[in-house]
Formats: C-alpha cells, sequence, structure tokens
C-alpha cells in the first residue's frame, strides 16, 4: 500500500511541463517553487513558535493558579484549626455546667440545655 502524502509530495516535486510554464508560456525556474517551499517552511516555523509560547503562557497561568490554590488551602487549614480551637474552649467552658445539671437532676435523669437549670431550680407540683 502507497502513503498518499509520499505520492503526492513526488508529484508536486516534479509537475507535469505543463504546470511548470507561466501563463506567457516560458519555463518557470526552480527558484520559484523553492521560494514557495522555503515561504512554507518559514510559515510553519512561526505557527510552531507561536504554539510554544501560547503552550508556555499557559504554563506560567497553571503554575500560578496552583500557588494561589496552596495558599488558600493554607488558609482556609488556618481558620479551621481557630474555629476548632474556640470550639475545644466552649466545649471545655461546657462541661462542668454539664455535670452539674446531672448531679441536680431528680431521678438521675441528665438534662440538657436551659431545661437543666429550670427543673432544678424550680419544685415539682
Amino acid at each position: 500500500m502507497k502513503d498518499p502524502t509520499s505520492s503526492a509530495t513526488a508529484e508536486n516535486a516534479n509537475p507535469p511541463e505543463s504546470e511548470t510554464r507561466s501563463e506567457t508560456g516560458k519555463p518557470v525556474e526552480p527558484k520559484i517553487v523553492k521560494l514557495d517551499v522555503d515561504r512554507i517552511r518559514s510559515s510553519v516555523a512561526r505557527l510552531t513558535s507561536n504554539s510554544i509560547e501560547g503552550l508556555e503562557g499557559l504554563s506560567t497561568e497553571l503554575q500560578a493558579l496552583q500557588r494561589f490554590l496552596k495558599s488558600e488551602v493554607e488558609r482556609v487549614q488556618g481558620e479551621i484549626e481557630s474555629a476548632m480551637a474556640g470550639i475545644k474552649i466552649i466545649v471545655d467552658t461546657i462541661a462542668p455546667w454539664r455535670s452539674t445539671a446531672a448531679a441536680n437532676a431528680p431521678g438521675g435523669r441528665g438534662l440538657r440545655g436551659p431545661a437543666a437549670n429550670i427543673e432544678s431550680a424550680q419544685p415539682r407540683r
């Protein structure tokens, strides 16, 4: 099986004589064909250069985004740790109240919340 691109390239490298003549009937010089090849090569080089520059720019942006996300993760983790420390302080402060409310509850039932204070302060009827 023949490669279609290689046959097309071979045909373009040796065009028939009718294609190598200009409109005036004079033969087209090989310099013109070489100039077209050089122009195509320079266009391909320019386009690939632009693509590479675009990819490098995208890579730089992604690295900046990664640094930003890392700093945000650290910030949020710090806020979570601070909130957890605050919750621990609250729990440590409330813990003695809970044990006092459970000891004062009638019937040994441990009551929680404001109802524990109300029941222990008011006698039953």
